[in-house]
């Protein structure tokens, strides 16, 4: 299934559809689609973002994501190995209008909840994981098997929201492509210094329409964003690289001035960098 900026074709009308992506880096533009997306990582690690949120994700993470939710994989590509990701993708009225408001069903009703934001399954995830190795070999009926065992696990599973916030209206294909260029700009240069008046002449808008326009549709201004990122690229420095000191750190991650990381970071993670070192 190709994956097109904000749409995904359905190949062959297929209600179901399994995916295997075997690549050096993840598909990497900003994107929405209308199928919801349960997906676990084989292999890779890299940034996530999934509507206003910023997370890390690795080798044996499961992400469920809902659907029209725009979300971002960025691959490390100083990682080790391939990025390797199995994937299902079905929409809510695949298998008819209200197959799954029957009564047999109404205990996968959680999951239709959680996948709203999306979500990180926090337990479980062997059992999880398990199914997904099972579909690559299985026939179309076995995969619609597998798809309702594992809406039944991710139902009643500890999890963690991937978005705090969903914009609540679908993007046009004229907003996809300007917001994913200003993501994919600000993912490719965030330890740079980046001003107001260059971002927003990548988003093609006025300072002032692009401040309104972004803040709309994440619910944070794009500094807030920023800050947000250079955080998390400072989280997975702290727990990779033993050897640089909190001021290198800070300084790769984007901030040139240790007092501003050190607020900001107790800001997004409630602890300052030396103690959430020593946490992790």
């Amino acid at each position: 299934m190709k994956v097109l900026p904000f749409k995904i074709p359905k190949p062959q009308q297929d209600a179901l559809v399994f995916q295997e992506d075997l690549e050096d880096v993840f598909y990497d533009k900003l994107h929405q689609h209308e199928e919801i997306q349960l997906s676990v990582i084989v292999s890779g690690e890299g940034a996530l973002i999934v509507g206003d949120t910023i997370h890390q994700y690795k080798t044996g993470d499961v992400l469920i994501i809902g659907s029209n939710l725009p979300h971002v994989f960025k691959s490390d590509e100083h990682g080790s190995g391939p990025s390797h990701m199995l994937t299902l993708f079905f929409t809510e009225n695949a298998f008819g209008t209200h197959f799954f408001d029957l009564v047999e069903l109404q205990e996968l009703a959680p999951f239709f909840k959680r996948v709203e934001q999306g979500f990180k399954p926090t337990s479980q995830t062997a059992d999880i994981k398990a199914l997904f190795f099972k579909l690559k070999e299985a026939t179309k009926l076995e995969r619609f098997i597998i798809l309702l065992e594992l809406l039944k696990l991710t139902s009643k599973v500890s999890y963690e929201s991937l978005s705090s916030f969903i914009y609540d209206k679908k993007y046009t294909d004229n907003e996809g492509k300007r917001m994913r260029d200003v993501f994919e700009f600000t993912m490719t240069h965030y330890s740079e210094e980046i001003s107001l008046e260059t971002i927003s002449e990548i988003a093609v808008m006025t300072k002032n329409a692009f401040c309104k326009y972004f803040k709309k549709r994440t619910n944070k201004t794009y500094f807030q964003f920023l800050n947000e990122l250079r955080i998390e690229q400072a989280c997975k420095l702290i727990l990779k690289e033993n050897d640089l000191s909190i001021s290198e750190i800070a300084y790769q991650s984007g901030f040139k001035n240790i007092s501003n990381f050190n607020r900001q970071f107790k800001a997004v993670k409630h602890c300052i960098p030396s103690a959430y070192k020593k946490q992790v």
